[in-house]
């Protein structure tokens, strides 16, 4: 690459910088060594394709969100470890998009997958669809923990996996699965993050910066 090229690559990475809201940021701006698998930029997640709102494989959070993320890195990383992010930030076109998968009951074509034991109907009742998600705040992630070569470490069920098993509580898992839960649920609180009781893959930053704000510029 010629050096004018280089340098129009470098203000395109500026500009798209400058283009979020004050107060967000590109994760791997900040943490270069996270690993990334968006999956709802592609189509492995629980809808089968790409969803509303998800133009780019970029992941974004606050920064207030970035900086604590930065620090879990940074801890697990002494022990061997290191995070994988599957969803950051979430444009409330994203959540609407689900909301209309979940009431459509006759596409069921990712459930051997995502939810083979919950009947499609009762995703709503059960708290797995909602109307509002606090990723659309900016300061939730959806993560799990790598090990020193990047491969996901065994959490006993896969992410977003609608089920009892994902309640980072659930015993029916092993002993070894329990434990790698809890090293990544004990970092991510310590660094302020806030655990959720029915899925051991999700933390919200607990001082986040926008606490009653859904925002809904696209992931790009």
């Amino acid at each position: 690459m010629n050096r004018f090229l280089f340098i129009l690559f470098l203000f395109a990475i500026q500009l798209k910088g400058q283009q979020l809201p004050t107060g967000f940021t590109y994760v791997k701006n900040k943490i270069p060594d996270i690993v990334l698998e968006l999956r709802y930029c592609q189509d492995d997640n629980f809808v089968g394709e790409t969803i509303d709102g998800y133009k780019d494989d970029v992941c974004i959070l606050s920064t207030a969100a970035t900086n604590a993320l930065k620090k879990v890195q940074a801890d697990l990383k002494s022990k061997g470890y290191g995070l994988k992010i599957f969803d950051a930030y979430r444009p409330q076109q994203a959540v609407d998009h689900f909301v209309r998968w979940a009431r459509n009951l006759s596409d069921t074509k990712m459930k051997a997958k995502y939810y083979p034991n919950e009947p499609k109907s009762r995703l709503f009742k059960r708290g797995y669809i909602a109307s509002k998600s606090g990723h659309s705040r900016g300061s939730t992630v959806d993560l799990t923990l790598v090990d020193a070569s990047g491969n996901e470490v065994d959490m006993g069920t896969p992410w977003d996996f609608f089920s009892k098993k994902s309640w980072p509580s659930n015993t029916e898992i092993t002993k070894k699965q329990q434990k790698n839960r809890l090293i990544l649920r004990q970092a991510m609180i310590k660094q302020g993050f806030k655990p959720l009781r029915t899925e051991w893959w999700h933390f919200t930053l607990t001082d986040e910066p926008f606490p009653k704000t859904y925002f809904n510029f696209p992931v790009q």
